[in-house]
């Protein structure tokens, strides 16, 4: 924590909401073997905090994507930068991501992964700023709603500083 940042959901806010997702992802998929996809980098402590919280045997797997480069706002064009290793047709999947904004970025990577023929394809997010959307998202489970304002902590960054902090905050 320093003097650029504000406390807004606290490491123990946090755990408890991780817990409640992992618990609404294991009732939906009792039996089955789902597949988490954790967009990097913002996603990486969420992601692996869920998948020990999910009683369930989860496969993993990451792709990149890039829209914001060292900036605070999108540049509304994303490319993969990484992309996923494992067959996606008749899978399970749940895409993790850390924070849905405009919804550009997560909107495109839904579509690009519809198009591989999973069985079933949602999205897990801790964090939504519906203020800002410009495309359309469906969140199937949601961690927090949060306010127009730049946040970093727990996996989330500004121009890479900011991301190991244990609790999400505001940055100044």
């Amino acid at each position: 924590m320093d003097s650029q940042t504000e406390i807004f959901i606290s490491e123990n806010e946090i755990k408890q909401a991780v817990a409640r997702l992992a618990a609404e992802i294991e009732q939906d998929y009792r039996g089955k073997r789902p597949l988490l996809i954790g967009i990097l980098k913002g996603s990486f402590m969420f992601m692996a905090d869920l998948s020990r919280q999910i009683n369930l045997p989860v496969e993993v797997d990451f792709i990149k994507l890039s829209s914001y480069g060292a900036a605070k706002e999108t540049s509304g064009r994303v490319k993969t930068v990484l992309g996923l290793t494992t067959s996606l047709k008749g899978r399970d999947v749940i895409v993790i991501e850390d924070i849905v904004d405009t919804g550009t970025t997560i909107s495109f990577l839904m579509d690009y992964l519809q198009k591989k023929k999973p069985a079933s394809l949602k999205l897990c997010v801790l964090l939504d700023k519906p203020s800002r959307r410009q495309v359309p998202v469906t969140i199937d489970y949601l961690g927090f709603t949060v306010p127009d304002k730049f946040i970093v902590g727990y996996g989330l960054d500004f121009d890479e500083k900011f991301r190991c902090l244990p609790d999400i905050c505001f940055l100044d």
